[in-house]
């Protein structure tokens, strides 16, 4: 008798155990991942995902064809860095501070990639940026400068 409440007991015990390990939790490898690629200076007619008549894109086009292409988009801020924060923070320029090229950037605007990070994503951004300082919440972050680009 004894022997087989011990069993009953091991057997609830292991049964219970099991269920604990099938959880309905999505994965890391459920998440998408997600790359925002911004070029600089670059009219809709630069890539020929949106018009072949002026350049042939190939790679760029095969990245909006499995991902995502911007067909009706505008400008918060048409000088570089300006653009950029508002884009990193969601808050146009005059809210986020950045309203030049050459004052640093408020690192303590909330920015989307702290959100992410904050998600559990790893995140990373190079290129030029002309903050005068580094982004919050990028793991990875090389700037490139203009002159650096020029041959």
């Amino acid at each position: 008798m004894k022997t087989a409440a011990t069993f009953s007991k091991i057997a609830i015990v292991a049964v219970f155990l099991a269920l604990l390990s099938c959880t309905s939790e999505k994965n890391e490898t459920d998440r998408p991942n997600i790359i925002f690629i911004m070029s600089d200076d670059h009219a809709y007619q630069a890539i020929s995902a949106y018009s072949d008549k002026l350049i042939n894109t190939p790679n760029i086009d095969r990245i909006a064809n499995e991902g995502m292409l911007f067909t009706n988009a505008s400008v918060t801020n048409s000088i570089c860095a300006p653009s950029r924060a508002t884009i990193l923070t969601g808050k146009h320029s005059h809210i986020n501070g950045k309203i030049d090229n050459i004052h640093p950037f408020d690192t303590t605007n909330v920015t989307f990639p702290q959100l992410f990070q904050d998600a559990g994503y790893q995140t990373a951004m190079f290129g030029k940026l002309h903050f005068g300082n580094n982004p919050r919440g990028v793991d990875e972050f090389a700037e490139t400068h203009d002159h650096f680009c020029r041959q």
